[in-house]
Parts: C-alpha cells; structure tokens; sequence
C-alpha cells in the first residue's frame, strides 16, 4: 500500500499500475437503490373512542438475519401525533431527520401564536391529518423520481376537528385510512383481529382505550408467534387530546413458545 497521506487507502501506482476508474462513468441514466436491505416488518394502529394507539416490533432484520434488536419504528411528532415506519431502516433514518427539523420549524412558527389555552392536539397548524398529506405529497415526488422511499407508514393524531385521525401512505403515495391500519405481515394477521372488534368508525368510537391497548397487545403476540421476521420486544405509543404516550421496552410474557412441550405427533416425541 502507498502509505503517504495523500494516497492513503489505495494500492501503490509502481506496483500494480495506476487506479482504472473507467467503470465509474457510464452513459446510461440515473439509477437509485431499488432493493432495501435492512429492514422492519409490521406496524399496527386502532382508533378508540379517545385516540389511537399504535405498536411496532423493535427488530430490524438484515435479509432473513434478525440482526438489529434495539431498533425503534415509532416516532412522535409535536407531541401530537405519531408516525409509524415499516421497511427500510436506512429511508426510516432519512425521514426520521426530516421530520425534526420540519418539527423544529413548526415550533418556531408557532411559539409565540399558541395560547396557553390550547392543549396539544390542537396547538399550531401542523396537526396528524396534514402531517399525513405532506408525507403522502413527499413520498408520491421520490417516486415519481423514479427513487422511492421504500416505506409504509401509519400516522396517528388528531385532525383539526380534534377527531380521531388514523391513515397509512407507502412508496407509491397511496394513501388509505380505516378504524384499524397495518403494515406487513401485519395487513394479513392482525387485521382480522382489529376488525373483529373496530369493523366500523362508530365500533371504533366504543372501544375504550384499555380494550384498544389490549387488543393491539394480543395482535402484537399473533405476530410474533405468527411471523418469522418479528421480535417478542415492541413499542406502543397512545395518542390522545392531552399529548403522547410512547413505550419503547414493551415485551411479551416469558416462555411463550413452552407450549411447544405440550405438542404431540411430530419428531422424536412418542405419545
């Protein structure tokens, strides 16, 4: 290796001939990453007659590998809504970023125009609904650029009616709202589940927020029993009138797979 510093890290010219970077210049157009590789899966929200709650595993996976078990895929915004990301990690980090400093901005703006009447679901302009239409507009823009963001994400909060507001966006900018959203593996196991309890906006305004959070909690088992790319470690944040809730060390109960001890017919096991 040519040890001098201006050439530190590459091979010495007089030995293996000088650096050929021709495969860096191409002709041909722009491309953009189209395969993320870190990961997170589910991401589940129900409305209740109060607010939503909302939960996410704390497991990123690299590829099939459930290597990052520390991860956290709920964000609050404001201390009015909360933004929940599945997919890729590294496009949840950029987005992470841009809604600090667009929450910085927003704080700015209206520090000194909130009256201290106001409590934090309805304080400034920015509340759940419109922070879900901008993150629809952002993410519709990267994919019409042909580099998309490769996330779905839930946000819960208020809409300026102070109505309960529950909607999803993904890479395409489709938009989708419902009493109960999911991402994932989430959409085809813990669904049925939520829908069993909230099908309609008038169940969901029944639910108190101790059935809510118990029936996420029970979805949040089904998924880690159910999907292979979950952990047993989540968080759950409940958005409400007076401000944000957020959990980050939730954890199921101990032992779950010993039922398994109690199975029979299959392997080495003899009846």
């Amino acid at each position: 290796m040519d040890h001098r510093p201006q050439a530190w890290g590459r091979p010495r010219d007089d030995v293996y001939g000088a650096y050929d970077a021709s495969y860096l210049h191409t002709n041909g157009p722009k491309t953009a990453t189209q395969s993320p590789i870190v990961t997170g899966t589910s991401v589940i929200a129900l409305k209740f007659k109060d607010g939503v709650v909302m939960a996410a595993d704390n497991l990123a996976s690299y590829g099939s590998l459930a290597r990052f078990t520390d991860v956290k895929r709920l964000r609050p915004f404001l201390s009015t809504s909360v933004v929940g990301f599945g997919g890729d990690v590294s496009d949840m980090q950029f987005l992470d970023r841009h809604l600090t400093e667009l929450a910085i901005d927003e704080a700015y703006e209206h520090d000194n125009t909130s009256s201290s009447s106001e409590t934090p679901a309805t304080a400034g302009q920015l509340n759940a609904a419109n922070l879900h239409k901008y993150l629809s507009k952002l993410m519709y823009r990267r994919r019409n650029s042909f580099d998309p963001l490769w996330n779905q994400i839930l946000v819960a909060g208020f809409d300026s009616s102070s109505t309960p507001f529950l909607a999803s966006v993904d890479l395409r900018g489709t938009t989708f709202t419902s009493p109960s959203l999911a991402s994932g593996f989430g959409a085809m196991l813990a669904q049925p589940i939520m829908r069993r309890h909230a099908a309609t906006e008038e169940d969901a305004a029944k639910l108190t927020r101790d059935e809510a959070v118990a029936i996420v909690r029970e979805c949040m088992k089904v998924l880690f029993y159910r999907d292979a790319r979950s952990l047993d470690k989540y968080s759950i944040a409940v958005v409400t009138r007076d401000g944000v809730e957020l959990s980050e060390e939730e954890q199921l109960e101990k032992q779950s797979w010993a039922f398994a001890e109690r199975i029979r017919g299959y392997g080495t096991q003899t009846v």
